[in-house]
């Protein structure tokens, strides 16, 4: 019970933290930005402009991308209403909220999950894409924390299942055959 208090205390602390670059003017216009665009904007353009950039056979690629955020909006939403956990900005004093979330509780990082696995999928098929994809990714997970609309953990949660979602996508879609 010990860690698990531990573990509880540096989750707020390292919330805190990134929740200060909130209380700056551009910092916060950043990231409010990059998480509406994180929303899924930033991701249905992809997903419908590769087959335009890339070809017909990229349409495969945007059809994985599709199943992905399908999978991950049924555990995102599962795992949110199981656990129920409050999100930082209503439940710890200091918290500035500057944007509304898109509901009511904390764990996991949707936007995190969904970053990870679309990011995964992208790069498994066209490796280019990662110069843009991945700071793209690693500043949605970060807006997530510096907008005190997640924990630490909700964060990692959702890169680990998005990580884990991709990777069976990619196992599925190739046959059940790694190469």
């Amino acid at each position: 019970m010990r860690l698990l208090e531990r573990l509880t205390e540096v989750d707020q602390h390292v919330c805190r933290l990134f929740n200060r670059a909130n209380r700056r003017r551009m910092p916060a216009r950043l990231f409010a930005a990059v998480s509406r665009l994180g929303d899924g904007v930033f991701w249905y353009a992809i997903i419908l402009t590769l087959p335009l950039i890339h070809g017909a056979a990229a349409a495969r690629v945007s059809l994985q991308m599709v199943a992905v955020g399908l999978i991950s909006l049924f555990l995102y939403r599962w795992l949110k209403h199981t656990t129920s956990r409050p999100r930082p900005c209503q439940a710890e004093v200091g918290i500035l909220q500057s944007v509304a979330p898109l509901d009511e509780f904390s764990f996991p990082s949707g936007h995190t999950m969904h970053a990870v696995g679309f990011s995964i999928i992208l790069i498994a098929y066209y490796p280019m894409w990662s110069i843009i994809v991945i700071p793209f990714t690693l500043l949605v997970a970060l807006s997530r924390l510096v907008l005190g609309l997640h924990y630490p953990s909700d964060v990692i949660a959702g890169a680990l299942i998005g990580s884990l979602t991709a990777a069976a996508s990619l196992y599925a879609f190739s046959g059940g055959m790694i190469s």
